[in-house]
């Protein structure tokens, strides 16, 4: 660590003098210069329609949700169409051009919120027949794939690194988190700039392990994979559900300073009007209301025993068919909350989200499962860490690195006064028992080396990738759109060029680590 601890003082050093450099005066113009080293894999999408639009479902595209909202504060907005599957041939090349697939029937469609509104949009690929991509997951063959933009985050690194942190810490207890590997992608021949290849957020015994529900089954003993989301609205009435948080209960943000005098709700006060809630949605097919409200209630449940254990010291637990919580005269508070929560999963995800300081981390892309069939635990998980382009110091969030983030009050991330929480992090972090498991965990993976490795990756990845990352910016050149400018922290906005948003990102992890194993070694 001594060889580490130098290279980032003196990097810091370097950085905060330069500032990271100044914004570029003239965005790049040209052809992309291919003369550079082929060091990722390609992956060429080509549709079947010859026709000479149907390259519009990659280019037009916005999410329906998203469409609306800009139209309503913008006059005479044209409506974009929403995201549509285009049929498509796969094909896949190894850096050594050998062929990996060819020519493989699948469905292509632009993916995500608002970024579907950038030039360079994300894709979810739905193939025909199962496939495996790059041996990703241990070579499990799967239907679903996403590949991520990274146009946000001018490393294009902070995805990938998460997933490979989360990865080495959710595994130990079994737990899921995408795999991920960089591609160069073409559309119909054109190039289209490097892409996150990772996993698509699903019920399967590979990914989220939960039992899925037979087509029209309506039986409640079946899995459920959730999303805490902001979005929820936008889905179908019977895949979204709201909670009410033990009837929207204060709670005391984990600031290292025992809350500083002051508490937080869950739920909007009628001072934020234009404020939505964030409710759940349920992100595998359900086919009753008696499935939707089963989990509803059960989830509604959980959240208040957690809150009477913590906040009351008192032990509640599910009747036997968990229609209702009632007092517990033989479980211990911490006893009462282990029986309907994996608190190994819940330590392991609060680490992952206070490490990185997710922006939206109060909002959205925050999952979890839990499996009512026969041999499932029917514990609440948590897993399938997701989405952390604003993470890392990319957005104005603990952009020093320092202070807890995840268990404390949040500010909206859209510059308004409003500030929340994540709830299900903040309402147990100030038991001592919990906060002995998040201290095991983290102090393995620091001792065990998985930061280390997080740190060779980004180092590897950017000396390593150069040829394509340079290509990638010459196709779009993000560093420089001012579209999102003030979407950034002053830190990233000032990086000109991918090394310097590199070494900005490597800085800050290493900062962050290092605050976090101060406060959680043993």
């Amino acid at each position: 660590m001594k060889k580490i601890f130098v290279f980032f003082t003196a990097l810091m050093l370097a950085l905060t003098l330069a500032g990271c450099g100044d914004k570029k005066d003239e965005k790049k113009k040209g052809e992309v210069d291919f003369s550079g080293e082929q060091v990722m894999p390609v992956l060429s999408i080509d549709t079947v329609s010859e026709e000479k639009d149907a390259i519009n479902f990659a280019t037009k595209p916005v999410s329906e949700h998203v469409s609306k909202q800009i139209a309503s504060w913008t006059p005479n907005y044209k409506m974009p169409p929403a995201p549509y599957y285009e049929e498509c041939k796969i094909s896949l090349e190894g850096t050594d051009e050998t062929v990996l697939l060819d020519s493989v029937d699948a469905q292509v469609k632009v993916r995500g919120n608002w970024t579907t509104t950038y030039d360079k949009k994300a894709f979810r690929i739905k193939f025909t027949e199962k496939q495996n991509l790059l041996g990703l997951n241990d070579g499990a063959e799967m239907k679903n794939w996403i590949l991520m933009a990274e146009y946000k985050d001018a490393s294009m690194l902070r995805n990938k690194t998460a997933f490979s942190i989360a990865n080495e810490i959710l595994s130990e207890d079994g737990l899921y988190a995408s795999d991920a590997e960089f591609v160069e992608v073409y559309i119909n021949d054109e190039y289209w700039g490097v892409y996150l290849l990772c996993e698509y957020q699903q019920i399967n015994e590979n990914r989220v392990d939960v039992n899925k529900a037979e087509k029209d089954y309506q039986g409640t003993d079946i899995g459920y994979f959730l999303e805490f989301d902001g979005y929820f609205y936008t889905e179908d009435k019977l895949q979204q559900f709201f909670v009410d948080y033990a009837d929207n209960a204060p709670l005391v943000p984990f600031d290292g300073k025992c809350g500083s005098g002051k508490t937080i709700t869950c739920l909007k006060s009628n001072k934020y009007p234009n404020v939505k809630d964030v409710g759940f949605t349920i992100k595998n097919d359900i086919y009753s209301e008696n499935q939707r409200d089963f989990i509803a209630n059960f989830v509604n449940g959980v959240y208040e025993i957690m809150y009477e254990a913590a906040y009351n010291d008192t032990a509640y637990g599910f009747n036997a068919d968990y229609t209702e919580i009632v007092k517990s005269e033989t479980l211990t508070p911490q006893q009462a909350v282990e029986k309907v929560v994996d608190v190994n999963s819940l330590a392991g995800m609060y680490i992952i989200s206070e490490l990185t300081c997710d922006a939206d981390l109060y909002w959205s892309s925050f999952f979890m499962s839990v499996d009512f069939s026969e041999g499932g635990n029917k514990k609440l998980t948590f897993e399938a860490p997701w989405d952390f382009d604003s993470a890392m110091g990319n957005k104005d969030r603990c952009v020093d690195g320092q202070g807890f983030y995840a268990s404390n009050i949040i500010p909206d991330v859209n510059g308004n006064e409003y500030k929340t929480c994540n709830p299900w992090l903040v309402v147990l972090a100030y038991e001592d028992w919990y906060q002995d498991i998040v201290k095991e965990k983290w102090t393995k993976a620091y001792n065990g080396g998985v930061f280390e490795r997080a740190y060779d990756m980004i180092e590897n990845d950017m000396t390593g990738l150069k040829d394509a990352f340079d290509r990638n910016y010459q196709k779009w050149d993000n560093i420089s759109d001012e579209s999102f400018a003030n979407e950034l922290s002053v830190k990233s906005r000032n990086c000109k060029t991918h090394e310097e948003a590199c070494d900005y990102l490597m800085v800050w992890l290493y900062s962050r680590v290092e605050f976090l194993n101060k406060q959680w070694s043993k």
